[in-house]
């Protein structure tokens, strides 16, 4: 799973849920929840101005709200000021979606151009302010990934729109070139819960419960599209479309692995991961030009 290398850490929040809406199934009642700001209706705007290092351009950091975080990042590396945006709001009826964008970015510096792949993400997150040269490094140091959440929600509900390009995928770092790789590029939703406890400064975790979606092709507008959650070991089969090198910061404020130990449905959730992406390779690598656009992010509940 691709996590974008001017991602930050911070500290984890947590989730309170409020019921939008209500819905009869076949099977019987179920309850639909509308997660907090996950109709992206309400954008905080940063107005950041980039070194003069590297042209001084004034950039909009678009932020979403706790308990969101995002691809967009301001860096800050020998003093120099770099801003990324990746994610924004878009207009969408009479109110605005979420839109995610896989960018190619050059950095002219000293008459050099630096390429970077900037890959649109949202997730539940903090995000510190300024990210600095060892997070930007190492892309699984730069978030503190997840919120505080002991719910079992049945399912995983929201409106998404995809534009996958069928060209080739490359990889760029922040160096002088691009380099072709193999592979397909595809956008991703994935719902992560977990159950996590600290033993000796190390960050445990089982695996209660699991949704994934790749969003393989081209898709208009897919309204309340629903993803099954799966608990305990029947979501074994997921994991490998998921994440394993997520950190968090432990009792002590160090960025450490949350090291899954197991999968168990026998246990509360004490955290939730949601990620939305318009790529799913490994760190700076993907596809420039995928889009994923995201609405009214909803967990279902049976009543």
């Amino acid at each position: 799973m691709q996590i974008d290398r001017l991602f930050i850490a911070g500290v984890v929040l947590a989730i309170r849920l409020s019921v939008s809406a209500a819905v009869i199934s076949a099977n019987g009642a179920e309850r639909v929840e509308l997660m907090p700001n996950g109709d992206f209706e309400h954008w905080t705007e940063k107005e950041i101005k980039e070194s003069l290092l590297i042209g001084g351009k004034t950039k909009t950091l678009y932020q979403i709200g706790s308990p969101w975080g995002s691809s967009n990042a301001h860096a800050r590396a020998f003093g120099v000021d770099k801003v990324s945006v990746s994610v924004m709001p878009e207009k969408r009826g009479g109110g605005y979606c979420c839109r995610m964008e896989n960018t190619l970015e050059v950095v002219s510096a000293v008459g050099i151009d630096f390429k970077a792949l900037a890959i649109g993400s949202v997730y539940t997150g903090k995000l510190k302010d300024i990210v600095g040269l060892m997070q930007s490094s190492d892309p699984c140091s730069a978030i503190d990934m997840g919120v505080e959440f002991s719910g079992h929600p049945t399912a995983l509900i929201l409106d998404y729109k995809a534009l996958i390009q069928d060209k080739a995928a490359v990889y760029a770092a922040a160096t002088t070139s691009v380099k072709e790789v193999s592979g397909h590029d595809a956008g991703h939703v994935t719902l992560i819960l977990q159950h996590r406890w600290e033993k000796d400064g190390h960050v445990y975790a089982y695996r209660v419960g699991t949704a994934v979606h790749q969003l393989s092709h081209t898709a208009g507008w897919q309204n309340d599209f629903r993803i099954p959650v799966l608990y305990g070991q029947a979501g074994k089969a997921l994991k490998k479309l998921s994440a394993d090198c997520y950190k968090t910061h432990n009792r002590d404020g160090k960025m450490v692995y949350i090291e899954e130990v197991g999968f168990s449905e026998n246990v509360t959730p004490t955290h939730i991961i949601i990620q939305i992406s318009a790529g799913s390779m490994p760190p700076f690598t993907g596809c420039p030009g995928n889009v994923v656009w995201c609405d009214n992010i909803r967990l279902e509940y049976d009543e």
